[in-house]
């Protein structure tokens, strides 16, 4: 409680990404000639050489880090931050104009910015955060910074499937680029079921099937970076990358197989959209582990999905209540078996019981990790250590 009582007389204010830029204490600091700012602002104006940004609600971090890899891989000196990676407001002295920059930004992050890197990407845009934005405008509004300041030569790729990005081709300054995994588009990389396919010649040019990665989604994050380094490296360079890449932790992570059974972490998956993605990754049978912090989501649109791939469903945090409720009033709840726990260690020891030879466990709470971990990371260590510790 008033942590911000002396932020009197104050030339610069750097505002990290979880505190909003219009609470009264920094406006008021604002309107005495305080100049608000954050670190990542200041790499995109300070820092020479191409900086890319990837944002959307889904996907942001193996984007990101296949881009980065990508780039890598053609041997181009390369820096990886925003949400993820070292803080590059202290590599900005060692960074050259032939360098690249690549960043994961988050709607906080982007808020109040005025700045837009020079290739932009957005996955896509369902709601989230609403624990903290005003609304599902406020987020979209954010998230349309990371181009809004491009130039005539900056490019923006976009999600041709997803009726908001696609609507910001008309706001765009620069050149757009699209990705799909379900249309026929004519420049950019799209999905034919599980293979990828450069829209621009029509030839597939990789099989989902042979990468670490599973999962459709995760189909839909190559064609993502291929689309954002088109211009950069050649499609053989590219690709010999992505084949490479085992992916990132916490995002379907593989943990180990106890009599049969294989065991996924994707704490990652803290909305109903991520949850679903994973969900859809598998042909297995899923023991699914869900629930925790409350971000007012709608949880309905993951009742099916549930329905479909799950045969035990394994509940506990503050949103166990809303999952629940929300299976239950859908057609088929029946086929689901439902259990409900207090915490970690009995949704692990619960899904042991239930799961048979050939299921897999996948912990994907569709929920944020605030009632019980510091966070998401935190929450995922934590199911590996109890995982490897049956």
């Amino acid at each position: 409680g008033g942590y911000l009582e002396n932020l009197i007389g104050f030339d610069v204010i750097f505002r990290s990404p979880s505190c909003r830029p219009d609470i009264p204490e920094i406006q008021a600091e604002i309107k005495r000639g305080a100049f608000l700012t954050s670190e990542i602002e200041l790499v995109l104006k300070l820092a020479p050489g191409t900086k890319i940004g990837v944002t959307g609600s889904d996907g942001k971090t193996t984007t990101t880090t296949l881009i980065y890899e990508i780039l890598k891989e053609k041997g181009l000196n390369c820096y990886l931050g925003g949400n993820i990676g070292t803080p590059i407001f202290t590599e900005i002295a060692k960074t050259k104009p032939e360098d690249f920059i690549v960043l994961e930004l988050s709607s906080f992050q982007l808020m109040n910015m005025k700045i837009s890197p020079n290739i932009s990407v957005i996955t896509n845009i369902t709601p989230n955060h609403l624990d903290i934005h005003k609304s599902f405008e406020e987020y979209i509004e954010a998230k349309k910074n990371i181009f809004k300041f491009q130039g005539k030569d900056d490019v923006l790729v976009i999600n041709y499937d997803d009726e908001i990005t696609k609507e910001f081709a008309n706001e765009a300054n620069g050149k757009v680029v699209y990705f799909s995994k379900k249309c026929n588009i004519n420049d950019g990389f799209m999905l034919d079921g599980d293979y990828i396919v450069n829209a621009n010649t029509g030839e597939k040019i990789l099989n989902g099937k042979e990468l670490y990665l599973r999962g459709r989604h995760n189909y839909e994050n190559v064609c993502t970076a291929l689309s954002a380094t088109r211009d950069l490296v050649d499609i053989d360079t590219a690709l010999k990358a992505i084949k490479n890449f085992k992916g990132v932790e916490h995002r379907i992570e593989f943990v180990r197989e106890i009599e049969g059974v294989k065991w996924y972490n994707d704490s990652i998956g803290s909305s109903p959209t991520r949850t679903i993605a994973g969900l859809n990754s598998f042909d297995e049978n899923i023991v699914l582990i869900a629930g925790g912090y409350d971000k007012h989501l709608d949880y309905y649109p993951l009742a099916k999905p549930i329905i479909d791939n799950v045969g035990s469903l394994v509940l506990f945090g503050q949103t166990s209540e809303k999952i629940y409720n929300a299976v239950m009033n859908e057609e088929g709840h029946e086929k689901v078996k439902i259990y409900r726990v207090d915490n970690m260690e009995e949704a692990i020891n619960k899904a042991k019981s239930v799961a048979q030879c050939g299921d897999v466990v996948l912990f994907s709470p569709a929920s944020a990790s605030f009632d019980m971990f510091k966070n998401f990371m935190e929450r995922g260590k934590k199911f590996k250590e109890m995982v490897n510790l049956l």
